[in-house]
């Protein structure tokens, strides 16, 4: 009897300690996903680190030269793509281009009359500039909160490159010895996943975004460089974004002519097929190893769980859910799981 009470007492604790560990990660999401944001960040910038050591380069400085790459990128956005978007923005908010679009839909027909129509009222019922002046401390604010959050999350990701193998021993030197080496390969697996997943990534953003709005220059797009841009930027969020991207690219064109919407839907249709069996199948392969659905499953759910930013996190968290899966479940050895090779093949990822 008394064994039976020291069984349901244990079970009992054991169950209430989850429960109270789960409350807790609920309350801390923002701080687990920053997080999580910086091991993908390491896992991606890892394989280009070690090989810069390899050349003599230190680690630190590697990691800054990393970083200093960032930010001469994202100034040479802000350089060159900024002011142009800008522009494009005061124009169709302007007067003269709110009466260009009247215009253009007064003496249009059919689905561009539509889409004409449908902008104006939605130009009609923006803010005016005085109503701005109360929510600009408050998105003052925001913007702070954000900049903090990127300083945390690079700041972790930073150590993250130099302390995994050693967060990865003191783990293992808590399990029995026969698990070690499959704790190791697993978590070796996930982070080549997520780091080839992260850099095919940006490799995606930046080709489509650069093909698209070229495209939509050609062909005469209004505002060519805002929905090039966007394209590239959804293609984080898989399977949604493109389509998105696809809508919005028509819908704008159709401002111009049909002629321009028909041409913006060859052009995103023409990337999309070019993305998916040339770029994905040679260059990326299967990265994080999921099916489409799947996918697709994981943004949805994790969009109605979470806010809308934490579907950037869909498919990673797919991806260790999957190995883990695969690992526990299935009986399948990590090590002899292949990776894709997105820049750095799996033997340069490794220290």
């Amino acid at each position: 009897m008394s064994t039976f009470a020291r069984k349901t007492a244990v079970a009992t604790l054991v169950a209430g300690g989850l429960v109270v560990l789960a409350l807790a990660l609920w309350k801390l999401r923002l701080v687990v996903g920053l997080l999580f944001a910086a091991m993908i960040i390491a896992a991606a910038i890892r394989p280009s680190v070690d090989w810069l050591g390899r050349h003599y380069v230190p680690r630190v400085v590697g990691l800054l030269l990393h970083y200093a790459a960032l930010l001469g990128l994202i100034a040479a956005g802000l350089t060159f793509a900024v002011p142009a978007a800008r522009h494009q923005v005061t124009h169709a908010l302007s007067p003269s281009g709110k009466a260009e679009i009247a215009h253009a839909a007064k003496h249009s027909k059919g689905i561009k009359h539509d889409a004409l129509v449908a902008l104006q009222k939605r130009l009609a019922h923006l803010p005016k500039a005085r109503h701005f002046v109360g929510p600009a401390a408050a998105a003052g604010l925001k913007a702070f909160e954000i900049l903090i959050g990127f300083f945390f999350t690079f700041a972790a990701a930073a150590y993250w490159v130099f302390e995994r193998d050693a967060a990865v021993d003191l783990v293992c030197s808590l399990l029995p010895r026969p698990k070690r080496k499959l704790v190791r390969d697993t978590w070796r697996l996930i982070d080549l996943r997520l780091g080839a997943f992260v850099r095919g990534q940006v490799l995606l953003i930046l080709a489509v975004g650069v093909m698209l709005s070229l495209l939509f220059w050609a062909i005469g797009e209004p505002y060519w460089i805002l929905v090039g841009s966007f394209a590239g930027l959804v293609e984080v969020i898989p399977v949604i974004g493109p389509l998105s991207a696809g809508v919005l690219a028509v819908a704008v064109g159709f401002t111009a002519s049909i002629h321009v919407a028909i041409l913006a839907a060859i052009c995103v249709l023409a990337v999309r097929m070019l993305q998916d069996y040339v770029v994905m199948p040679k260059v990326l392969g299967e990265a994080v190893g999921l099916s489409p659905l799947l996918v697709l499953v994981s943004v949805t759910t994790i969009g109605i769980l979470f806010s809308g930013w934490a579907v950037l996190f869909a498919v990673p968290v797919a991806a260790v859910a999957v190995t883990l899966f695969d690992v526990i479940l299935r009986d399948i050895d990590p090590a002899e799981q292949e990776t894709p090779a997105v820049i750095f093949s799996p033997s340069d990822a490794e220290t």
